[in-house]
């Protein structure tokens, strides 16, 4: 974590405050606002609060870039197959042969806790700000706790132990230890539980591209899930489940429209008329694929008749061999006015977290009600499962084929069910045991003697 100055910025350059490293120390310039100036102006606020969703769109986990959870993940389990060569960052993902060294491991390390700091410094400047409104604080705040919550949650899911970051004291920040898992989620979902309170029900921008309560409850659910508090994660859930604001989608190809009514949070491209990055990165209208495919184990796994198997996957063969390609999102160029947005969260998911939830607490009625639910949509029949475990196994599979290419579920399930070494290794010859954790970057352990290195590695 470098010891680089923040640079402060201006009205004019407000976007140039999303260019400041990880952990940093301040300098003013002559003829510019500095930080807490940014905060007295209810405008300069939102715009630094929008510019860290352009940061996160654009850079790291949450990106549908090449070097995003989606592609990144997919690749280092069953799910994507890497065609791009033998690049010496990307494909030892794809051959689980990752070092301490790898440029892409420390970069999403590094940009994360970028962008942890820039939530971290919204909320102390609307903390020290005299100037906002209550309502604008509450709603800054708001939306930075769950922002730091998110990415903290992508970087304790393939790191393991890590800091959680919470100042932009930079003396502190540098020399942090790692903080055992199980304290992460409980600071994550201190943070969430603070954001829901904090976020209005309603949106505060068109199309759904700010979160709201419910963006803040959704991630709840899914913390919660992954902590194994059942009974919270299924209050959460249904939370955003019995909100007016989100209808039932019966048409699979409007799923992923911009305009979907089960749409909880999502990013909206750069320019108007672009769509999203995951469909220029995943679309491919000829074979070999240029860079990555669905793995054919993951397109066999669908039943003949899912939907999802014949709207949300494509195949491309040259008459000999068949590729196959997501294809949750149509376009990939240009369509004058934009179709498609990257999603982040939607309904699905939660009622698949309150599906497990229910089950796993023994309210197997209504936790098949909820599974049968997603499977409508994909055209299947109800669920033949009976038992609380055969539910729960239903629930898995359902979420495999619902979530695939949506920013890592298929990698995150499997280690939190501890099915990970187990399933992988027997599709993935190079998998070892210690895989499931990314190796710290080598680069941060030299310059934090507090922090030490995965087992492995």
């Amino acid at each position: 974590m470098k010891n680089l100055k923040l640079r402060m910025i201006s009205v004019l350059t407000l976007l140039a405050f999303l260019g400041c490293d990880e952990f940093v120390t301040v300098d003013t310039p002559n003829s510019q606002l500095t930080g807490s100036a940014v905060f007295e102006d209810s405008n300069t606020a939102n715009a630094a609060m929008a510019a860290i969703y352009a940061k996160l769109r654009d850079d790291g986990f949450l990106s549908g870039s090449a070097g995003g959870s989606t592609a990144v993940l997919g690749m280092y389990v069953d799910e994507l197959v890497y065609y791009g060569g033998t690049d010496e960052n990307i494909f030892p993902f794809f051959s689980n042969n990752l070092l301490a060294t790898n440029a892409l491991v420390s970069q999403q390390w590094n940009t994360s806790y970028h962008q942890i700091y820039c939530a971290n410094a919204v909320i102390e400047g609307c903390e020290n700000s005299t100037a906002l409104s209550n309502a604008d604080k509450n709603q800054f705040i708001g939306e930075a706790l769950f922002v730091r919550a998110l990415v903290h949650g992508y970087l304790v899911g393939v790191y393991g132990d890590v800091p959680y970051i919470i100042s932009t004291d930079y003396a502190t920040n540098r020399l942090e230890e790692r903080m055992p898992v199980a304290d992460v989620f409980e600071m994550m979902i201190n943070d969430l539980e603070r954001a829901v309170t904090l976020l209005p029900d309603a949106y505060v921008s068109p199309e759904r591209v700010r979160p709201n309560r419910s963006t803040a409850s959704a991630l709840l659910a899914r913390m919660y899930m992954y902590a194994g508090q059942w009974a919270e994660a299924s209050n959460a859930a249904s939370a955003v489940i019995n909100n007016s604001l989100y209808t039932w989608e019966d048409d699979i190809d409007a799923v992923f429209l911009k305009e979907s009514s089960t749409t909880i949070w999502q990013f909206s491209p750069k320019l108007e008329g672009n769509n999203t990055d995951e469909g220029e990165l995943f679309i491919f209208e000829s074979g070999p694929p240029p860079y990555i495919g669905l793995s054919s184990e993951l397109f066999n796994s669908f039943a003949t008749n899912d939907l999802r198997k014949t709207h949300w996957v494509a195949a491309i063969s040259d008459g000999t061999t068949t590729w196959y390609h997501a294809h949750k999102y149509k376009q990939q160029s240009n369509t004058g006015t934009s179709l498609e947005y990257s999603i982040i969260f939607r309904l699905s998911e939660q009622y698949l977290i309150r599906a497990e939830a229910r089950a796993r607490q023994g309210e197997l009625s209504s936790a098949k009600e909820d599974l049968n639910k997603v499977r409508q949509l994909a055209g299947l029949a109800s669920t033949t499962a009976v038992t609380a475990d055969e539910i729960v196994a239903a629930v898995m599979l359902e979420r495999r084929h619902e979530l695939f290419t949506e920013y890592g579920h298929r990698f995150f399930d499997l280690k939190r069910n501890g099915f990970i070494n187990t399933v992988l290794p027997q599709v993935k010859p190079g998998w070892n045991t210690t895989d499931q954790f990314w190796p710290l970057p080598e680069n941060e352990l030299l310059v934090n003697p507090n922090l030490t290195q995965n087992p492995g590695y």
